[in-house]
């Protein structure tokens, strides 16, 4: 960024631009792109893609604590998704088919991203984390770090897979009439089909090919994903890329699918901020998380074991709460295994 009446110009140029786009009739402001931008480049960047069907909104309450941290943040409204419309069975809302459109979409955005600051770290919830991958598969060198919340990569039902993968049906949302959801009510399966086959290519590439470290979080009361399927994706990524993590929130939390927000059910939505904040703001592996959880099993302070490995400037405070709501023992078969 040469200077700041660079950096203003296109603040204000993409501030037209998710305007422009978004003439078409929007269902309502939640669905309208959500863009936190400070009046000067900033440290890192955030770039969120929300959930199928849903919009914006889901990023909202994250996107404002980044903003209030010192951070630019972009979370917009993905193609077909947002549109005002009666929309049914016989008239389904106007959802991608097509998985390049999506691509080229992100590929866009991330773009946008890069003249806003020095790190671009993008993140996405279910099929946005998809896309957030894939995004950092296919451009490593220009992507920190990925937060992955609930990714679909495999859905937990093998009829509903089924049916993803060969029935062209149209399915409502169990949840629609949850006051939280702004989003579409249903889709047609082949739109929704797209994002399986992608889970299926990512959890392939990850295994050999993950230069961008990636967090994975997930809840154990979700009954959309395939947490079993989750945790090898987790564990290869780990593998290959030693700065990726990942968190699992234990059942009692009972967190959904729709994890981003109190409005969407999730009643530790500042606790899930914590937690993704506390991966954003630290420059660990994976390894050295489960040595510094270790040292507290042992009796000693998160600060006291944290100093003693020689990680405070790498280690931000609020892994003390992620460590707080970890299984323990995940922890000590981590360290002895």
């Amino acid at each position: 960024m040469s200077n700041m009446s660079d950096y203003s110009t296109t603040a204000a140029a993409i501030i037209e631009q998710a305007k422009s786009v978004e003439e078409l009739p929007i269902k309502n402001d939640a669905c309208r792109s959500k863009l936190f931008l400070h009046p000067h480049p900033t440290a890192k960047v955030f770039l969120f893609f929300h959930g199928f069907t849903a919009g914006p909104y889901q990023f909202e309450p994250i996107g404002k604590k980044l903003f209030d941290a010192g951070y630019n943040v972009l979370v917009p409204l993905q193609p077909g998704h947002g549109v005002a419309g009666n929309w049914n069975r016989d008239n389904p809302p106007p959802l991608p088919t097509e998985r390049e459109i999506y691509q080229d979409f992100a590929l866009s955005w991330l773009e946008v991203a890069q003249k806003l600051g020095q790190q671009v770290i993008v993140g996405g919830l279910s099929t946005g984390g998809n896309l957030a991958v894939t995004l950092a598969l296919e451009h490593p060198q220009q992507i920190e770090k990925a937060l992955l919340f609930a990714p679909y990569i495999s859905g937990n039902n093998a009829i509903v897979n089924f049916s993803v993968e060969v029935l062209p049906i149209y399915y409502e949302w169990l949840n629609k009439d949850n006051p939280g959801n702004f989003g579409y009510d249903g889709f047609r399966i082949p739109a929704l089909r797209l994002f399986l086959d992608m889970g299926q290519e990512i959890t392939e590439r990850v295994k050999k090919d993950l230069a961008v470290p990636v967090f994975i979080i997930y809840s154990e009361s979700d009954q959309t994903i395939n947490h079993h399927e989750l945790l090898k994706f987790s564990t290869s990524a780990i593998h290959i890329q030693p700065k990726s993590w990942y968190h699992s929130f234990d059942k009692i939390f009972e967190i959904p699918h729709t994890m981003m927000t109190q409005a969407e059910g999730n009643k530790y939505q500042d606790l899930l901020i914590t937690v993704a904040k506390a991966y954003i703001e630290s420059d660990i592996t994976w390894t050295e998380v489960m040595e510094i959880g270790y040292q507290i099993l042992q009796g000693k302070t998160f600060e006291t074991a944290v100093k003693e490995l020689n990680l405070s400037e790498r280690v931000s405070p609020d892994l003390s709460v992620m460590l707080a709501v970890m299984d323990k023992k995940m922890i000590i078969d981590a360290y002895t295994g």
